[in-house]
């Protein structure tokens, strides 16, 4: 067997070796991908193998309140849900694999679109969380379809109000708006547990 034969093969077996493709070997080599999604009633979270394939899942169940005239879900109840969520997903990998998560190969958060939430330089949030469920956007909205030319939805977040309000009461304070699963990303991982 020629050099070139012998380093050909050697690959060959050791990749075979080293990418086991069950779900308890991706889970343990950490090239599982996490999927985290918010979204108006739960929040779910699915592990993916190296094919798109779901191998594990949790969720959590969640509402959102009135609070003064606005739907809104409070920073207390993203984080306890997000946390929750993910407790149940170490639960059902533990239950299947009898393994944990230790590291992941990526991890992306998605949810609800239709709102946002403003923070100070101290990541303090300026105004609580607006849900796709508000429709007192109206005006506003009106308004900038007039200036744009062309249609704003009440529900895109251009059209909230607050932001305006937000801008002309507290510029110096405005940090950065991020949309709900903006918050967890500037966090971190580490948030998770």
């Amino acid at each position: 067997m020629g050099v070139s034969s012998f380093f050909f093969l050697f690959h060959l077996i050791y990749n075979t070796i080293r990418m086991k493709s069950d779900p308890k070997s991706t889970i343990e080599a950490g090239r599982a991908i996490l999927g985290i999604e918010f979204g108006s009633t739960r929040i779910k979270a699915v592990l993916i193998d190296e094919e798109n394939k779901p191998i594990a899942q949790g969720s959590h169940t969640w509402e959102n309140q009135l609070v003064d005239g606005l739907w809104t879900y409070s920073l207390d109840a993203v984080w306890g849900g997000l946390q929750d969520c993910y407790a149940d997903l170490q639960a059902d990998v533990k239950k299947q694999y009898g393994t944990e998560i230790e590291t992941l190969a990526a991890i992306g958060v998605s949810a609800m679109m239709h709102g946002y939430m403003a923070f100070d330089k101290q990541q303090n949030i300026l105004v609580p969380f607006r849900t796709w469920r508000n429709t007192n956007t109206g005006p506003a909205a009106a308004r900038l379809s007039e200036l744009f030319v062309y249609n704003i939805p009440l529900r895109w977040s251009i059209s909230r109000p607050a932001v305006r309000a937000l801008c002309l009461q507290h510029p110096p304070a405005l940090e950065h708006l991020a949309p709900l699963p903006g918050h967890p990303e500037r966090r971190g991982p580490c948030a998770l547990h």
